[in-house]
């Protein structure tokens, strides 16, 4: 087999031997059954191939010479060669060598080569290219208006795909190499190289040319990325490239298969490429976050991440290829269970199970298949898997990764330490390019799975007070193993998702209290725990305070869980002593506790403020639990209800308002005046105030009587509800 290496110039008057006779290839020429050239097409997909396939041939020329391996063919008694394989790469030499003699202003002699070059595919694309090889453009303009404008190209010619084509990737190689100096000169020199075979010098016959060419299709996406793949692997450790060619084409896809429906509906949805570039995606980032980066606002294109993460020669290549080859091991062979599906069913449950860790019913059961269906769009631009569900799809695979070390008892109990950390490490799991804690979250996580132990020395990870009872909860539970099913049945409780700390590990004998006492309503909750103490908490901003929800779960997530806002203890406290007060919790025993406390203020006359919250309905938000006040020591009666998370709306307002005289409530005020005709009434902390509307002068104010102690000694609602129709009778 005739193995010399070949310029598109020299290849010309070069014998070859083809069977029994030696023949000197005089012309190419692009047979009528070949299909149009493509590389200059206008898509998105050959944008990248024409794009890095010019790249290539530029640094052949500004760095080191380049072999573009094998082009077949048959070359026929008179000399005419008709590729096989390879008439895109030849179509685009052409046009290179074409571009570099004109550049280099070459005699007709030394370039006449070129008018050996053509296409058959149709009548004009066979004259452009006899034309063009004649035609001088002027570099003074872009190429192809300056060939469109020629007297010998016809209007219709730009119809012709292959000339349109051809254009295109005129005006790209210009872009590309105008300004290297001796271009023509570093062409002749050999820096771009081919082998050529001829078809009967394989043993190939002409049945075997017509069969392969008559397919008419191209390459798909997922072969030209397989086939860069293996170059890149090649070039590294040719064992491991023909290694991972194998898996790919055998146990990887094979392990793919049951998941190549991706649910779009499309019946011919019977291979694995998408889910295997989304899996490689997936990969790559975190090969990204292990060299402690970050994929944010870097190209999410396969082909880029081949050439980021698999070229070059040193041993992080090596170490990037054996990090692929085990993702992708791990999930083939997982003895014991007959499936990926099979295996995560048995350690991942949508409610409370002994033995494994419970996700949220949003999301699925199967993490692996949703990282495959979900990871990111078709263009790899736009990611739909969750920095949470790639932190905890991590911490699975590093244990499938090293199951020969880690029992699957300890697998469990520390991945439900990880779901743990990840589930309270909402602010914390960002990846974000001016704080990117995934690096190291994906540190703790190895130290947790692998080791079984929180690493102290790795900095900014996940939430430190999560961290803090995740190591208690170990040091507990090694002492105090029986007490594992409380704590995990705790931990899984919507209400707490992982952190236990509003419990404690001190009471931990009350979980059945807690879930009693949260299957109840949870208005009635919010008020027996107010019916105890105001066990709200204070935000950073001071005027921001954060109470219960009848309906939104968020609330209660905000009280439960350790954050920067002043009087969990307190809340922590309260909760407590309610759940001291019975072995299990009904409405009917929470209506009681509430009507005690009622009963007592009324019977008393001392009306505090959480009085209010608890006798009236309009007094407890039902959003986001959220009220306002400014001056809570000198004015500690003056709440403002919000509806909203973090500001004043239209729907904010003053409860004793509202509760008094709602269609009188002033929404442009945000609810903090009663508005009738003229006047409006506001509220002090000690009184009504009833005012001008225009010069806001006061007409009158409704003190409310209150104790030494600043506290109400009479229900300021009935105070005000007696003053406006005492005032509406009076007018």
């Amino acid at each position: 087999m005739n193995s010399t290496l070949h310029s598109f110039i020299n290849i010309f008057e070069t014998a070859f031997t083809c069977g029994q006779e030696t023949v000197n290839l005089q012309k190419i020429i692009i047979p009528i059954i070949q299909r149009d050239y493509a590389q200059g097409r206008r898509d998105p997909d050959i944008n990248r191939v024409r794009d890095r396939f010019l790249t290539s041939l530029y640094h052949a020329i500004v760095d080191e010479p380049i072999t573009l391996d094998f082009v077949y063919g048959d070359i026929d008694k008179n000399g005419v060669m008709t590729p096989l394989d390879g008439q895109q790469r030849l179509t685009t030499l052409f046009l290179l060598h074409w571009y570099a003699a004109r550049k280099a202003n070459v005699s007709e002699a030394e370039c006449a080569f070129l008018s050996n070059f053509g296409y058959e595919t149709r009548y004009s694309a066979r004259y452009f290219c006899k034309e063009l090889t004649h035609f001088v453009p002027s570099f003074e303009r872009k190429l192809s208006d300056d060939i469109v404008d020629q007297a010998w190209f016809p209007l219709d010619w730009q119809k012709d795909p292959t000339i349109s084509s051809m254009l295109v990737m005129l005006d790209a190689i210009d872009s590309r190499f105008k300004d290297v100096s001796e271009l023509w000169e570093k062409l002749k020199s050999g820096a771009i190289t081919f082998y050529f075979l001829p078809i009967r010098d394989m043993g190939l016959t002409d049945e075997l040319y017509i069969k392969m060419n008559s397919r008419g299709k191209p390459l798909t996406r997922f072969e030209h990325f397989k086939a860069e793949l293996e170059r890149c692997i090649r070039a590294v450790d040719d064992a491991a490239s023909k290694r991972v060619m194998r898996k790919i084409d055998r146990d990887w896809t094979d392990m793919l298969w049951q998941y190549r429906d991706s649910g779009n509906g499309d019946p011919e949805d019977t291979i694995t490429d998408d889910e295997f570039l989304k899996y490689f995606r997936f990969i790559c980032d975190v090969l990204c976050y292990q060299s402690g980066g970050s994929p944010q606002g870097k190209s999410s294109d396969e082909f880029d991440l081949l050439s980021a993460y698999f070229t070059g020669e040193t041993g992080q290549v090596r170490q990037n290829i054996e990090t692929l080859e085990s993702y992708f091991d791990c999930w083939c062979r997982i003895d014991g269970y007959s499936s990926p599906a099979d295996f995560l069913k048995s350690c991942m449950s949508h409610t409370h199970a002994d033995g494994k860790i419970m996700v949220d019913s949003a999301n699925k059961i199967d993490i692996f298949e949703d990282c495959l269906h979900s990871y990111a769009d078709k263009s790899g631009k736009i990611r739909h898997f969750p920095l949470n569900r790639i932190i905890l799809l991590y911490a699975v695979t590093s244990y499938l990764r090293h199951r020969d070390t880690i029992t699957e008892a300890d697998y469990i109990r520390r991945l439900r330490c990880i779901n743990n950390l990840i589930q309270n490490s909402e602010d914390e799991v960002s990846d974000r390019i001016d704080r990117n804690r995934i690096p190291a979250i994906l540190q703790q996580v190895d130290a947790i799975m692998l080791e079984g132990n929180v690493n102290d020395a790795i900095e900014n990870s996940f939430n430190v007070n999560q961290i803090l009872e995740e190591k208690e909860k170990k040091a507990f539970l090694e002492e105090r193993p029986d007490y594992a099913p409380l704590v995990f049945a705790l931990e899984d409780h919507p209400n707490l998702k992982g952190q236990i700390s509003i419990v404690g590990l001190e009471h931990v004998d009350y979980a059945d209290r807690f879930v009693s006492l949260f299957s109840c309503k949870w208005d009635l909750i919010d008020c027996a725990l107010m019916s105890i103490g105001d066990y709200g908490q204070q935000e950073r901003n001071k005027w921001r305070f954060q109470y219960a929800s009848k309906g939104m779960q968020i609330a209660w997530d905000e009280l439960f869980h350790k954050s920067a806002n002043v009087g969990f203890e307190k809340t922590r406290t309260i909760l407590l002593e309610l759940l001291s007060k019975a072995e299990f919790f009904t409405n009917e025993s929470l209506v009681q506790i509430i009507s005690e406390f009622i009963s007592v203020c009324e019977e008393s006359n001392l009306y505090p403020w959480r009085y209010y919250y608890v006798k009236y309905a309009s007094f407890r938000p039902g959003c986001y639990g959220k009220y306002s006040n400014n001056d809570m020591v000198n004015n500690p009666y003056l709440f403002s209800v919000m509806q909203t998370r973090s500001q004043w709306s239209s729907n904010t307002y003053m409860p004793y308002l509202k509760e008094a005289d709602d269609p009188h409530l002033s929404r442009d005020s945000m609810g903090q005046r009663l508005v009738y005709g003229d006047r409006h009434i506001i509220c002090s902390n000690s009184a009504y105030v009833l005012r001008e509307n225009e010069t806001e002068e006061i007409i009158e104010t409704v003190p409310i009587k209150q104790n030494e102690n600043g506290i109400d000694i009479e229900d300021r609602i009935l105070v005000l509800k007696k003053y406006i129709a005492n005032m509406q009778n009076i007018t």
